[in-house]
């Protein structure tokens, strides 16, 4: 009870739909009681204009009213229409069961009109009149079965009610479920944006009541665009500007190394060169992150993703020979996928460079493609350690580095990754690639062969 308390104060759809039902039920039990009072007296009315018409009948027909003895129970009659008519002197004369034909034991004594009275222990509705003929008559009618045949009446005033309010309440929440629809779609439509979609939401097609609402999402919006966009280029400007000291102490230690000096300060030379070589890569890399969140541009071509792979094996072919890793391209298939080439070759690199490096000495890196239900698959296996499963999502946060590894890098690439795969829509699948002894890294990108603007989901295994 609590819980659906909770829920009915936080929903005001919910609210609306039981606050408008509650109204609907009391006005149709409250009007339902008027029209079922009000047949129940209209029905008296009519049986006592019957008794009426029933006397006026028998003083404008000049008709004989029962004898002692001569009313007979009709045996195949409807005892409910049944009125018995009897002058109002044979009252005394009444003996034995009513259920046998017998006389209503009416006191001669009653007075012109109509009268409830209880004869032989049954509940009667009386007439009594005068006839033209100085004759004093009684019309009666069992009032059990008077207000039985009320009743009746009045129940069938009921159906409309019993018919109609179950139909008007499902109206009632049809109606209220459509006008906040559009909530609903607005709901939906902002959720599965992605991280870099903060153009504004469209108001046109929305009630009036909650365009103010979305004015305000449209402004926090741009405000957040424009916080985004004032970090990704000072993210760039300060990976611009530490690029030229960087490239003029990395000329100044090729120069220092050609000089003769003690194997001591070589050492350390050595170890001053791998520092300088590891920042301008921490730059190259920052630099590739900030435009892969800054690029909002739909790519227009189809782009081969086996020519990427020729690319990048170019590339860091040197990398994987100076470890003696075994690297190349498994099968023959290739795929077409609608996304730039720039982001293309960002994604096969870094998994391609993390590979390498993870991967010890004489280790294994193959990469593959597949196309499949309208996606491209692109895996990139190694033989190294692999990553923990704990440790799956968090790979691919900025400059986070797995525990336990000596590797130099900068924790950048995952996220270069990830980045790129959220803005075109793609899935990233991470699992062992030697599932039987839970060693080596799979990475699995699942790309669409046609951009769908979607974002993308980080499945592990």
């Amino acid at each position: 009870m609590d819980g659906f308390k909770k829920r009915l104060n936080a929903s005001i759809q919910l609210k609306l739909s039981l606050t408008l039902s509650l109204v609907i039920l009391v006005v149709a039990v409250v009007a339902g009681i008027f029209s079922f009072m009000a047949a129940f007296d209209e029905a008296h009315e009519l049986q006592d204009d019957t008794l009426r018409q029933v006397a006026a009948l028998f003083n404008r027909q000049h008709l004989p009213p029962v004898r002692a003895g001569d009313n007979k129970k009709a045996q195949d009659g409807d005892e409910e229409s049944r009125i018995v008519v009897q002058r109002l002197a044979d009252g005394a004369k009444a003996t034995g069961q009513l259920d046998t034909g017998a006389l209503l034991p009416i006191p001669a004594t009653l007075t012109d009109g109509m009268h409830t009275l209880d004869l032989a222990g049954e509940p009667f509705h009386v007439l009594v009149k005068t006839t033209t003929l100085g004759e004093r008559i009684a019309v009666a009618q069992e009032t059990g079965v008077r207000d039985e045949i009320a009743r009746d009446s009045a129940l069938r005033t009921l159906m409309p009610f019993l018919i109609l309010v179950p139909i008007l309440l499902l109206i009632v929440a049809n109606l209220v479920r459509k006008m906040f629809r559009p909530i609903a779609t607005l709901s939906t439509e902002i959720d599965q944006r992605s991280e870099q979609a903060l153009h504004p939401v469209a108001e046109e097609h929305l009630p009036i009541e909650v365009r103010p609402f979305v004015v305000a999402i449209n402004r926090l919006l741009n405000r957040v665009d424009q916080s985004m966009e004032s970090q990704r280029r000072f993210v760039a400007d300060a990976a611009h500007e530490l690029r030229s000291p960087l490239t003029a102490m990395s000329l100044q230690a090729e120069r220092l190394a050609e000089a003769e000096m003690p194997a001591q300060a070589r050492e350390r030379l050595v170890t001053l060169q791998r520092g300088i070589e590891r920042g301008r890569n921490l730059l190259d890399q920052l630099l590739t992150l900030a435009k892969a969140q800054a690029t909002t541009v739909v790519p227009e071509t189809q782009i081969s993703v086996q020519g990427v792979f020729r690319r990048v094996l170019e590339d860091l072919l040197p990398l994987a020979e100076a470890k003696q890793i075994d690297i190349g391209v498994e099968g023959t298939h290739d795929a077409q996928v609608f996304m730039s080439e720039l982001d293309l070759v960002a994604i096969v690199k870094n998994l391609v460079d993390n590979a390498i490096r993870y991967t010890p000495e004489g280790g294994k890196v193959d990469l593959s493609v597949t196309a499949h239900a309208g996606r491209a698959t692109l895996q990139i296996k190694d033989s190294g350690p692999g990553i923990a499963v704990d440790e799956r999502l968090r790979v691919f946060d900025s400059f986070y580095r797995t525990l336990g590894n000596d590797q130099v890098g900068s924790g950048l690439g995952l996220a270069i990754v990830k980045t790129i795969a959220d803005r075109i829509g793609a899935e990233l699948n991470v699992g062992f690639s030697n599932e039987v002894t839970g060693s080596g890294l799979r990475i699995c990108v699942l790309i669409p062969l046609k951009y769908s603007g979607e974002r993308s989901t980080l499945r592990t295994e």
